[in-house]
């Protein structure tokens, strides 16, 4: 089983120094830092396990996660940080005021607790981790048990219609997972893949030994008695499916599966539902790749199997065409980075596995024959996720460092890769041509290519 301080040192807002977790989140109001370098500081015993600290911090905040408005929950390997973008921008073109939290951040702290609409602004972030960080300190909380539980007190004590939540790793022991059925308004588990496999495959008595059906299993850990559990069975491996079947029998989760009970035609742009085939047409949307439409789907069927609320089929159009996340297949504004590229165009991706790898060579299907990549990947990352799958289409492979991280060498990646000291070197090397430039491989990347485009998300 995973123990909770590794779950905690994986998200991409940390790195490991001599044992202890750094946190590498920085803000200019000083008031926000000094919260930030108490966050930094903490530490997680070796071998504390499960939601014993995440329940009992919440319980000492007054529980605020039992009075939430009506709530999304998304999990998922691949796909839900997109699917909640499609959740927020389809609420509320409905009217809604949504709240919604995910992670990791990209640039700020603040992306990681959006309020009604808007981010949080840092007096707010300031006080708000203050309270929590005082009534917690001899319980010893990890970095997101903290946030998580500053987020849902937020989210508590401010109205709105409905809120989104994305689990951070897993599912099963994610410190999002103390929301009950009581406030949970669906539940929904995006694309399946290997990562994290550290922390999701280690050993376990009474688990799924099949790699993707633990990981299923670990997702499949947020489903809740009485609450809808949609999900893309149909492109999940079988044994995958069979753990997703049974996690929902055993929660008592009604079962919505993709390619069953709902589906997409990505290339036609339809959605249905059983017994009602073509309900509607999809249109063109704000996130680019015919993936998106699964991530879309879902999204849809997550709000049509809720029974919360209404949404009108217009608000849910219209959401799906003004969606927008950052660092997923993005195309760089004009900017500072975006300025030494000559007239090419720059995409960002933050993918760095395998499945976000096929992603993006079925995204990049109708881009020129071939492309620029300039790619930095984790140490502990595949390094042939990204390039595998877009195989020959290369037209030059460039490795920069990830910033603050242990990263792959060039040398990791063959022969026709070429070192640069960083994005800037990176663009400032590529030949002038018609070829799009790709940077991916990690959200750290992704983080730092925004910050020096002047890209900051909002």
């Amino acid at each position: 089983m995973p123990h909770e301080f590794d779950r905690v040192g994986s998200d991409p807002s940390f790195r490991w120094d001599d044992g202890r977790m750094k946190d590498f989140a920085r803000s200019d109001d000083p008031a926000v830092q000094a919260q930030l370098d108490r966050l930094a500081a903490l530490s997680v015993p070796d071998g504390r396990l499960g939601l014993e600290t995440i329940r009992a911090l919440c319980a000492r905040l007054g529980d605020p996660q039992d009075r939430l408005p009506p709530a999304f929950h998304v999990a998922g390997t691949n796909g839900k940080g997109s699917t909640c973008a499609f959740l927020r921008a389809m609420l509320e073109a409905d009217g809604k005021r949504v709240h919604v939290a995910t992670s990791p951040h990209l640039v700020r702290y603040n992306e990681r607790i959006r309020i009604a609409g808007t981010l949080i602004e840092d007096f707010a972030l300031a006080a708000l981790l203050e309270e929590v960080l005082d009534v917690g300190e001899d319980l010893s909380p990890s970095f997101f048990e903290v946030t998580i539980a500053a987020t849902f007190l937020a989210f508590a004590r401010i109205p709105a219609d409905a809120c989104v939540i994305e689990v951070g790793l897993g599912g099963r022991f994610d410190a999002t997972n103390v929301l009950g059925p009581d406030v949970l308004a669906a539940c929904g588990i995006a694309a399946l893949g290997l990562d994290h496999e550290r922390f999701l495959l280690a050993p376990e008595d009474g688990v799924p030994t099949d790699p993707m059906a633990r990981i299923a299993f670990e997702k499949a850990g947020i489903a809740k008695p009485g609450v809808p559990l949609v999900t893309l069975q149909a492109i999940y491996q079988r044994k995958a499916q069979a753990a997703l079947v049974q996690a929902a029998k055993v929660a008592r989760a009604p079962l919505l599966r993709f390619g069953k009970d709902w589906g997409v035609d990505e290339w036609a742009g339809g959605y249905y539902t059983e017994g009602n085939v073509d309900l509607f047409r999809l249109p063109e949307l704000g996130l680019a790749g015919e993936h998106q439409y699964l991530n879309a789907g879902l999204a849809i069927a997550m709000i049509r199997a809720q029974r919360r609320f209404d949404v009108s089929e217009g608000a849910i159009l219209d959401g799906l065409r003004a969606a927008k996340w950052p660092a997923r297949m993005q195309l760089l504004s004009n900017g500072p980075l975006l300025a030494l590229a000559s007239d090419q165009s720059v995409i960002l991706d933050g993918g760095h596995n395998p499945s976000a790898g096929e992603a993006l060579a079925a995204a990049l299907s109708s881009a020129p024959a071939s492309l620029h990549l300039v790619l930095g990947m984790l140490a502990n990352k595949d390094p042939t996720a990204i390039t595998g799958p877009l195989g020959d289409r290369l037209r030059s492979l460039t490795v920069v460092p990830v910033p603050g991280q242990e990263s792959h060498p060039p040398e990791a990646f063959g022969p026709n890769a070429r070192a640069a000291a960083d994005l800037e070197a990176a663009l400032l090397g590529m030949p002038a041509d018609d070829h799009p430039i790709l940077i991916a491989g990690s959200l750290y990347l992704a983080g730092e290519a925004l910050r020096l485009n002047d890209e900051v998300p909002g």
